[in-house]
């Protein structure tokens, strides 16, 4: 069954700097009952705006949204539902506690703003402290806390209520690396336990991957795909997603005589051909950093530029034409920066080489 759904929606700004820019574009997305979903994509990309639109605090510029079977916004009508009588839980970057409040105050807010009876308030804020492991801390103010426990009161604030929906909007990007990821299997703890639906916006693919049923990547305010984190990851649709989703080599090689070349390098084709049917002479190579094999004899010949010890793993960077390519290794083959190497490619995904438009226009998006 359907939670969430957004039909055509579209939302447009009118800015000082750039003008009219639209912002979300005819953004058609259905979000299933009890479904972790994820919106990733860069600074400006609508993300914040469509969740926005979602939570009622952007009205929309055309389209629709329900949730369930109810409209909660439909501009052709001018329907408008207020965000607290969409029964939906917002978590935002910031945390937005109220530091002059304790955390039972902070947590027991909107309940009182329904008129709850005080039994009731105390009974749901004790459970939902209980659920965020902050029990013991209710007459505590939020100043006094770590940044974990201050995300902690803003998610027992959002649960308390028994939301149908959970939206979250960066709620992690404020911590540290070690607590980011003891949030994320709280988060989903969370959900196990209340089976709601998780609205999830983020810019960190792994945050994205490690929470998500199923996630969209979108780009200047349209959806480039939606899929499960395993199937984008293997399958990109296009070099956007490809380069979004973990690290990345994008390699441009041009075919002639008969051969393939790197861009800047005629001296040694790559033993590996654009396939058939591909409609350019010049295409785009592209292969994530363990894809990439390093050898002693053959492959395509280049030299050491830099070695990089990274616990886990051993990264090397070399020059291949006018590309620098990363390859990490999990075992030391004994490379030291200036020997000369070749390097075998596998798992190849081939995009087109024509010159994308798209990054200045990004970098303008930033401002929204």
């Amino acid at each position: 069954m359907s939670q969430v759904e957004l039909k055509s929606v579209t939302k447009r700004f009118k800015t000082k700097t750039l003008g009219l820019v639209t912002a979300v574009q005819n953004f058609n997305l259905t979000i299933r009952e009890g479904e972790c979903f994820s919106f990733l994509g860069p600074s400006g990309c609508g993300k914040t705006t469509t969740l926005r639109m979602i939570a009622g605090f952007e009205d929309l510029s055309d389209g629709e949204i329900w949730l369930g079977e109810t409209p909660v916004s439909v501009k052709a009508k001018n329907l408008y539902v207020l965000p607290e009588n969409r029964g939906l839980g917002m978590v935002f970057q910031a945390f937005a506690v109220w530091p002059h409040l304790s955390v039972f105050e902070n947590v027991a807010f909107p309940l009182q703003v329904r008129s709850e009876s005080r039994s009731e308030i105390e009974k749901k804020v004790k459970e939902a402290l209980r659920q965020t492991n902050l029990s013991g801390l209710e007459w505590v103010y939020p100043s006094d806390l770590s940044g974990g426990q201050q995300q902690r009161i803003a998610l027992a604030r959002a649960i308390v209520t028994s939301p149908r929906v959970l939206l979250l909007d960066e709620p992690l990007s404020n911590l540290d690396p070690k607590l980011r990821e003891i949030m994320r299997f709280e988060i989903k703890e969370l959900q196990r336990k209340y089976n709601f639906t998780i609205i999830y916006v983020t810019h960190d693919q792994a945050e994205a991957m490690a929470l998500s049923d199923r996630m969209l990547v979108m780009d200047m305010g349209v959806i480039m795909q939606v899929d499960t984190p395993q199937n984008m990851y293997n399958n990109p649709i296009n070099q956007f997603v490809f380069g979004f989703l973990g690290l990345s080599n994008f390699l441009t090689v041009e075919w002639a005589d008969g051969k393939v070349y790197p861009v800047g390098k005629k001296d040694n084709p790559l033993d590996c051909a654009i396939p058939a049917g591909f409609p350019e002479r010049r295409a785009v190579m592209a292969l994530r950093p363990n894809e990439i094999e390093l050898v002693t004899e053959g492959g395509l010949r280049t030299a050491i530029k830099q070695r990089i010890f990274l616990g886990d793993f051993i990264e090397y960077r070399v020059q291949v034409g006018e590309t620098e390519l990363r390859i990490q290794s999990i075992r030391d083959q004994g490379f030291r920066v200036g020997d000369n190497c070749g390097l075998k490619f596998s798992r190849i995904k081939w995009y087109s080489a024509k010159k994308d438009k798209s990054d200045e226009e990004r970098e303008r998006r930033k401002i929204i």
